[in-house]
């Protein structure tokens, strides 16, 4: 046994050292790959890349140089794993949110197949009619990949990179695979640009340069979908619990999906939904986490424990609101920090809270709280303050919107959707103010990356 321990740990070192040499270039391709099949030959691939890379962001190479030793190192194990067996889409459930990703990548995988073939197409096409038919099916697919970006990736950076997989330690997958889904984003974005942009340059210019980057753009989407179906896919196979599929897929809707229409799906009432937070790290071991399956199992033979993040969600005396939870000092910090007055009316058109003195367009002090709203208003509008309240307690309005100068500031009040509890009765009304001025001066973008210390 010990044997054989040493044995896979002088193999997985073989493989680190094979994925630092292609970091450092310089040596032939077809050689790495007679030395990686080699390597191979005997460990987990899809589990056992993704925590070689975890153990080199701790050695320091970035989470973006490993991101370009993936395209050559999955070049050269593509073949290596052809003959494994994959975990296939036909193994689960329909509605399963693992079986929709698989479904996805198929959808990707065609439409990068199609961009490719109809960008060559258009470049050896001379008649001026079809050339005008093969740029309507291409803006459409490049449309439709832009998409993928939204959803598909979306959801995987969303549900299940950072909460689940990040949680239990293996941070670098989350980051190698994000890097690489912003680059394809980058790509498809590039070409929809250049179709957009097509009239101000010579046709021939354009036709190549679309082929070659559409080319580019095509590998890449099915690089990823090789990716993820052979190694990402597995990993959250082996590492993720019926009740943390169930959470994922109870949220999967708000990010939408990649031309598919998943049904509704439930492991049982006896299952718990599990959220990242939820998960007690200290009392679970890999092994347990993994659900000792074999590949797995061999995988993490003689592998240094995860370093699991051992935070807790809920303090005590934080206040559970429904989407986080907060202590009184942080909600009065958010409140005073929020670049907007709020006013809460009660039931009874009371004045029950207004948000701490921060940069505030009209006064309010501490007596106000408890009066009638109508007499914190002049005589003469206080009909129509009435009118408005009496129109969304009967659901006739969902909101009331005015705007006036004062002074330089342009203010925006908004009386936003009448509240209501779980019932359907109605249990008061938000009244927000705030100063456009400065956002009606905004132009073009700034981004996140934009910003200078």
């Amino acid at each position: 046994m010990t044997e054989l321990l040493n044995n896979r740990e002088y193999k997985k070192e073989q493989l680190k050292r094979l994925l630092l040499r292609i970091h450092e270039g310089g040596e032939s391709v077809e050689k790495l790959k007679d030395e990686f099949r080699q390597v191979l030959s005997g460990i987990s691939p899809p589990l056992e890349i993704p925590l070689i890379e975890q153990e080199l962001v701790k050695e320091g190479i970035s989470a973006k140089d490993i991101a370009k030793m993936c395209d050559l190192h999955v070049e050269l194990f593509r073949e290596a794993v052809k003959g494994t067996d994959e975990l296939e889409e036909r193994d689960l459930p329909d509605g399963h949110p693992l079986k929709t990703l698989y479904l996805e990548n198929k959808e990707i995988m065609k439409d990068a197949e199609m961009l490719n073939l109809y960008a060559r197409t258009l470049a050896t096409t001379k008649d001026e009619r079809m050339r005008k038919e093969i740029l309507g099916v291409l803006e459409e697919i490049v449309s439709n990949l832009r998409k993928v970006g939204f959803t598909h990736y979306n959801r995987e950076e969303m549900l299940t990179f950072p909460p689940y997989i990040e949680r239990r330690g293996l941070t670098a997958i989350a980051t190698v695979l994000w890097t690489k889904h912003d680059e394809i984003r980058f790509m498809i974005k590039y070409l929809a640009e250049l179709l957009r942009k097509r009239e101000e340059m010579p046709w021939d210019e354009f036709v190549e340069r679309f082929k070659n980057k559409a080319g580019e753009a095509a590998f890449a989407l099915s690089d990823m979908v090789f990716r993820e179906n052979n190694i990402y896919y597995p990993t959250l196979k082996a590492l993720l619990s019926e009740g943390e599929w169930k959470a994922i897929r109870m949220q999967e809707d708000e990010y939408g999906y990649y031309k598919v229409n998943p049904p509704e799906w439930d492991p049982g009432e006896d299952v718990k939904p599990l959220h990242p937070w939820e998960i007690n790290p200290p009392e679970l071991s890999v092994e347990q986490l993994l659900g000792l399956p074999k590949e797995v199992q061999e995988a993490l033979k003689g592998q240094p424990p995860l370093e699991f993040d051992k935070s807790e969600l809920k303090r005590e005396g934080d206040i559970d609101l429904g989407t986080g939870y907060l202590n009184i000092e942080e909600l009065r910090a958010i409140f005073e920090a929020l670049p907007v007055d709020v006013t809460f009316i009660d039931k009874d058109d009371r004045v029950r809270f207004f948000s701490p003195p921060g940069e505030r367009i009209f006064g309010r002090s501490l007596s106000v709280l408890g009066r009638p709203v109508q007499l914190c208003h002049p005589p003469k509008s206080v009909h129509i303050v009435n009118k408005i309240l009496r129109a969304f307690k009967e659901g006739r309005k969902k909101e009331a919107t005015f705007w006036i100068r004062l002074g330089p500031k342009y203010v925006y009040i908004r009386y936003v959707p009448p509240l209501f509890n779980e019932k359907g009765e109605y249990i008061g009304t938000l009244e927000m103010t705030m100063d456009i001025a400065p956002y009606k001066e905004i132009k073009g973008e700034k981004r996140l990356l934009d910003w200078r210390d």
